[in-house]
């Protein structure tokens, strides 16, 4: 199967998707949005590692910056952060250079490590769109901490692979119904910068006879 264009959704919300899924719903089928201390900061940091278009050559590196993508299987678009070609004999043609060179994507992030799998996820969903234009294999890429000031290698498993699969079909279902789904609040709620468009609390169906109570107490 493959999508329309115009039924393309963005890479970057499988990080959206995987902290929460009603918050994804809220920002990418609503439309919704409120920006906090954490998601300013996030797009300064990114700012500077897109640099939309630069290109430069090191050796035997071509670093690519803000490079755009898309996955018609995926039905996805989106920017890689930074795209490194290294010269090897297993990778692919590149335009105005010399010898094959194997893509390896590299995406920056402006805190530490997280508990879930949503930096690799994206990432690995950003390495599929590049095997599906570029007609290559690519293993493995790097997530690069600012806090830590390191990389670290995702290797892009099958079954990470899979994971993206069946969240962006998840997605997709959600999208094309317009669905915004309901949570549980949790711990993570209170980081939310759309805290307060969700009310989280309102989810919560309290017992008829707290609501008597609390009407009799405003009385």
């Amino acid at each position: 199967m493959e999508y329309k264009e115009e039924d393309f959704l963005m890479l970057s919300g499988l990080q959206h998707f995987i902290f929460c899924r009603r918050q994804w719903a809220l920002i990418h089928i609503e439309q919704q949005w409120a920006d906090n201390v954490r998601t300013i900061d996030g797009e300064l940091f990114h700012k500077n590692a897109h640099n939309d278009g630069s290109t430069e050559k090191r050796g035997n590196l071509v670093i690519t910056r803000g490079l755009r993508i898309k996955s018609a299987s995926l039905g996805i678009a989106g920017v890689c952060d930074v795209v490194e070609f290294h010269k090897s004999e297993n990778g692919i043609r590149l335009f105005s250079y010399d010898g094959l060179w194997q893509p390896y994507p590299v995406e920056y992030k402006k805190g530490q490590p997280k508990s879930d799998h949503a930096d690799e996820a994206q990432l690995c969903a950003q390495a599929m769109c590049l095997e599906e234009m570029l007609v290559c294999s690519i293993p493995n890429g790097s997530l690069f901490y600012g806090e830590t000031r390191r990389r670290t290698e995702v290797i892009f498993t099958e079954s990470l692979r899979n994971e993206v699969k069946s969240m962006l079909r998840e997605m997709h279902e959600l999208w094309s119904r317009g669905y915004t789904p309901k949570v549980k609040p949790r711990k993570g709620c209170s980081a939310c910068s759309l805290k307060e468009i969700c009310l989280p609390k309102l989810n919560k169906v309290g017992s008829v006879s707290d609501y008597i109570e609390k009407s009799l107490m405003e009385e």
